[in-house]
């Protein structure tokens, strides 16, 4: 459909750049963001759109009735990955497509996309004990030590939830969370708890490994997206070192003490 009004041009940028603000800020690859933004300009009429989406910032050339172009740049700050988000403004550009919605209506969808609620934090903190645990079990532990992790698990988690409602920074909140539940580790180890410390504190700061973001960021270098690549695993590689050092540090403290 051609757009004419210069009000609607700007709804149809204003809905596309919403898009690709989702997907960037929870996680999508940029090839993903760059072809659904692409598709939804295209689906209202764009008779041509140039999309350049980086880690951190999305970059936007859309001409709507094929003489005078509109640039928009927009600065989105990583965020945490909410794959929810992404699968839901996927499905929204599928029925854009197909012309199931007008653009007031696709930008109130979006709306509603980017507030999706995560789970309630009593789930998180179940399941992210449950997956210590698991994992230390995995990693070659016992029942024993299993059980060690999800408790060091559960109270990591309660920290990381705090530290995200506090605004904590990314590497401190990293720093603090996996150097508590290594304390927490050695202190139920001391009292007889497990048999593996290794297995109890590996399996306890699995939650913080950055698989996601690691996985995002091969699939950006085997897309050709080297510079959003990059960033994606330098932001893995300051979460590995960041916690390197929480766990190293109490370790050194507690050596040195007892």
């Amino acid at each position: 459909m051609m757009i004419s009004h210069t009000n609607e041009k700007e709804k149809v940028i204003k809905t596309v750049m919403k898009s690709g603000e989702i997907l960037l800020h929870n996680g999508a690859e940029i090839f993903r963001v760059e072809e659904t933004m692409i598709r939804i300009a295209k689906a209202y009429g764009a008779d041509s759109v140039d999309v350049y989406a980086v880690s951190n910032g999305i970059f936007i050339t859309i001409s709507l009735d094929g003489n005078s172009f509109s640039t928009h740049i927009k600065h989105i700050p990583i965020g945490t990955v909410n794959l929810g988000r992404v699968a839901a403004v996927n499905q929204l550009s599928r029925e854009l497509e197909v012309g199931k919605y007008t653009v007031d209506q696709a930008y109130e969808e979006l709306k509603k996309i980017a507030v999706i609620a995560v789970p309630p934090d009593y789930i998180r903190v179940l399941f992210a004990g449950l997956g210590s645990g698991a994992f230390g079990y995995l990693l070659g532990g016992t029942l024993y030590d299993s059980i060690v992790s999800f408790i060091a698990g559960l109270f990591m988690y309660i920290f990381i939830i705090f530290a995200e409602r506090k605004g904590f920074p990314k590497v401190l909140k990293i720093v603090i969370g996996s150097a508590g539940v290594t304390l927490i580790s050695l202190i139920l180890f001391s009292l007889g708890m497990g048999n593996s410390l290794d297995n109890i504190i590996i399996g306890s700061i699995i939650t913080l490994v950055p698989g996601v973001a690691l996985t995002t960021s091969v699939r950006d270098f085997f897309n050709g997206d080297y510079m959003a690549g990059t960033i994606h695993l330098v932001d893995t590689l300051m979460v590995g070192i960041s916690i390197a050092v929480g766990v190293s540090v109490v370790l050194w403290v507690w050596n040195m003490i007892f």
